[in-house]
């Protein structure tokens, strides 16, 4: 599909390197078997990947940066409210996004937070819609973000430590905390990418397929959390 991929220069030794990405792959074929796709991105406006997705895939992107507001709420004291922003960040109807990529925003957020967000893409998610998203796959004290570049189909660029943020890398989610989070969701892959950090697949079952709702952030991710 592509010409072979030749790594750009690194800015500084261990800062950044280039992975390939199983699932990124897939996360983009199923992107670009849609006319005129609907993406969500939660990371920062990054240049490259607005370019590279638009012109390649020719999809509507929606950058909606939660890391910033993360940040911002963490700093102006109103962590409080973060949940309930959450609730209301995003106004797509239901079911009208084909696509979302959450990088590893989970990994900072809590479990509180994190059962707000990932409820709220599930809603917005149509059936057969696709969740890329990257998690720690071991405990991490980490205040600084890494940012993703998109270099082709199946390469990702990581940019380590790119600055840092209000809160740190909160927790390592196991199998079953992915479960219960993303409930409504079904996993397709699940893969080890670096050994600090997996990358995960989902996809969002038709609506005859879908399992009982649970009770709100089951088990160990009902537990309240903050920065």
């Amino acid at each position: 599909m592509n010409a072979a991929y030749v790594p750009g220069p690194v800015a500084a030794a261990g800062d950044e390197a280039v992975y390939v990405s199983k699932t990124l792959s897939k996360f983009l074929s199923a992107v670009d078997a849609l006319p005129a796709a609907v993406l969500v991105d939660l990371g920062p406006v990054i240049g490259s990947n607005i370019s590279f997705l638009g012109e390649r895939f020719c999809c509507k992107i929606h950058v909606g940066d939660v890391y910033a507001d993360l940040d911002r709420h963490t700093r102006e004291g109103t962590f409080d409210r973060l949940l309930e922003f959450l609730a209301r960040r995003f106004s797509f109807s239901d079911g009208s996004v084909d696509a979302v990529l959450c990088w590893d925003i989970f990994d900072y957020l809590g479990s509180a937070a994190g059962c707000v967000l990932a409820a709220e893409l599930i809603r917005l998610l149509r059936p057969g819609g696709q969740l890329l998203g990257f998690f720690g796959a071991r405990a991490s004290e980490e205040i600084r973000y890494t940012k993703y570049f998109i270099e082709d189909e199946s390469h990702l660029r990581l940019r380590y430590g790119f600055y840092t943020g209000a809160c740190r890398r909160r927790w390592v989610l196991q199998s079953r905390d992915l479960d219960s989070l993303f409930h409504g969701l079904q996993l397709s892959d699940s893969i080890l990418m670096t050994p600090r950090l997996r990358e995960v697949l989902f996809r969002k079952r038709a609506a005859a397929d879908q399992d009982p709702p649970l009770p709100a952030c089951p088990g160990s991710i009902g537990r309240l959390g903050g920065c």
